[in-house]
């Protein structure tokens, strides 16, 4: 018997918009005349494919650099990924990037006069099991001035991508701590409308995922679209 289950669309204000004015950099990138649909090759709609065999099992551990131990809080990321009816999406590569505890990345655009940790690359990846669970091992990332407004600091925020069976189902979005004050003055946190929605990218203290005497965990499930999905950056 063939399953049929109604479509849900995201309600409105879930995902920020192209043009978003308090987050300035989106003045200059936001699309001024209509878009222009491009019918996709067969490289964006077939692969890449990842498994276990192409997939590094330590990645999932951002805190064990070369000659030691990166610097800074050491936290435990879990969740999973669920489509918009709650099932598990099976084998999907989760990638993460974030600034170390200082709130620097390693990268060349990031000029910021903090220090940078020898230890800490600020990127990882894994893949998720067949109950769609993924889990990263790194530092709690610090808050960094970006120059947006006046005294503008960026919330202490994890970034995400997620895979799906192709290039063009690639989805990203942020993740952020609970109770920190710098949400309420983030134009990049804020650029949801729908309040519930923003709430979905905040993660939450986890006791499962605490390591006794080792690292604090935070709990973050991602849901790939319906009335529930996570907002993405488009």
């Amino acid at each position: 018997m063939t399953r049929v289950v109604g479509y849900r669309r995201a309600p409105a204000g879930t995902h920020p918009p192209h043009l978003h004015p308090p987050y300035l950099s989106s003045l200059k990138r936001a699309p001024a005349h209509p878009l222009v649909p491009l019918s996709h090759t067969l490289s964006e709609t077939t692969g890449p494919v990842f498994d276990a065999g192409t997939v590094d099992p330590a990645a999932c551990d951002l805190t064990g650099g070369a000659s030691g131990g990166a610097l800074g809080e050491r936290i435990v990321v879990t969740g999973r990924v669920l489509d918009e009816d709650g099932r598990p999406a099976r084998g999907t590569l989760v990638e993460v990037w974030q600034a170390n505890a200082a709130g620097r990345y390693r990268h060349d655009a990031d000029q910021h006069d903090a220090p940078l940790d020898p230890n800490f690359s600020g990127c990882g990846h894994a893949l998720t099991d067949d109950e769609g669970r993924y889990r990263f091992v790194t530092i709690r990332p610090g808050a960094y001035p970006w120059r947006n407004h006046h005294n503008a600091w960026r919330p202490a925020h994890i970034h995400f991508s997620v895979f799906g069976p192709a290039f063009a189902t690639r989805l990203v979005t942020q993740m952020y701590f609970p109770g920190d004050p710098l949400l309420a003055h983030d134009p990049i946190f804020n650029g949801a409308a729908d309040e519930r929605a923003r709430l979905r990218l905040v993660s939450a203290f986890d006791w499962e995922a605490t390591t006794p005497e080792h690292s604090l965990g935070y709990r973050f499930d991602v849901v790939l679209a319906g009335r529930e999905a996570t907002p993405w950056e488009r």
